[in-house]
């Protein structure tokens, strides 16, 4: 990474292009730029984050995007060859947090889906609102014909008396 870098910053200060005027016109932080120079690899959050600004870096520059992906991608293999089965187990065992299973081994630098949300609670407290109103629907209900059979029989009681 450190020759990619190195040859981005002579296309750079050949074309006399600044770091900061790269940097503003490609909306990358300066601090990057120079981290690519550099091949400073670890400042990024992840190869995809590197490869994506190595890319655009060169195609501003002008440079053959050929060449830097095939150059960028041997400094992957190589990178990636020399990490050893332990070392990928003990990266996954860091980010889950659990045993590793032999058959479910992955990259340390492969993204992870994120955790699926619960909406149990949420749920239940639907539920439990539903349940409330359909209750006070049926007391209601309840006491509506309770006080309708009351009249009735009052009514009916008075025409008895009527008829006496």
């Amino acid at each position: 990474m450190k020759e990619i870098g190195a040859y981005l910053k002579e296309t750079r200060m050949s074309h006399g292009v600044s770091l900061e005027e790269a940097s503003d016109d490609l909306k990358i932080p300066s601090s990057q730029l120079d981290h690519i120079e550099s091949g400073n690899t670890r400042a990024f959050k992840d190869i995809y984050e590197l490869k994506s600004f190595v890319l655009e870096y060169a195609k501003y520059l002008g440079v053959n995007l050929e060449q830097i992906t095939d150059e960028f991608n041997d400094f992957l293999f190589e990178k990636t060859s020399r990490i050893s089965l332990a070392d990928i187990q003990e990266a996954r065992k860091k980010m889950d947090g659990e045993e590793v299973s032999e058959k479910k081994i992955v990259s340390p630098y492969t993204k992870l889906p994120k955790p699926k949300k619960n909406y149990g609670p949420v749920v239940l407290v639907i539920l439990g609102i539903v349940l409330f109103f359909l209750l006070l629907y049926l007391l209601f209900f309840v006491l509506g014909n309770q006080e309708a059979n009351q009249t009735e029989e009052l009514c009916g009681s008075e025409v008895e008396v009527m008829r006496l």
